[in-house]
């Protein structure tokens, strides 16, 4: 059920994304991608950090990864932590198992702290991440405008 992306599940992958982008604070990200866009995505993480699917009978119902949190070379053993479940399929877990294997494949690479970017509020993902044994280090004010409305961004921190 879950296992690592590949470029073949961009159509899916960007149709499940888009949906955030267009209708949430989720993610501060304001276009729609295109599959083709998703599928860059997909290789350019995937070449140095996990990238993983939920995928139920054919159909991807989430995604998960890690990537780089800082650019600096110093920062490299500190990772930034993203998953996403598509819409009407939240409370089946679907999120859990995939940060369960992310977090598993992220600790054998090496990484030291994983860091968790969320809008506020969005108690949903502050309960998962809290679960998870992740933090709140930081909570920064009105640092994103997206749909005419400024947003808060929390970040919480693990240690692996």
């Amino acid at each position: 059920m879950v296992r690592n992306a590949t470029t073949q599940d961009a159509a899916q992958l960007v149709d499940l994304y888009n949906h955030y982008i267009r209708h949430t604070l989720i993610t501060f990200e304001e276009e729609e991608l295109t599959a083709a866009q998703f599928a860059e995505r997909i290789q350019k993480i995937s070449a140095h950090y996990p990238f993983l699917v939920y995928e139920e009978k054919g159909e991807i119902l989430g995604f998960a990864y890690g990537n780089k949190w800082r650019e600096r070379s110093a920062y490299r053993f500190a990772l930034e932590s993203s998953v996403y479940v598509r819409q009407g399929h939240f409370g089946k877990k679907i999120g859990n198992k995939l940060y369960e294997k992310l977090f598993e494949e992220l600790k054998n690479q090496g990484c030291k702290q994983v860091i968790g970017v969320i809008t506020l509020p969005n108690e949903t993902s502050v309960r998962m991440h809290e679960k998870f044994g992740f933090e709140k280090v930081a909570h920064f004010k009105q640092v994103g405008l997206k749909f005419g409305q400024w947003c808060d961004v929390g970040f919480w921190q693990k240690t692996l």
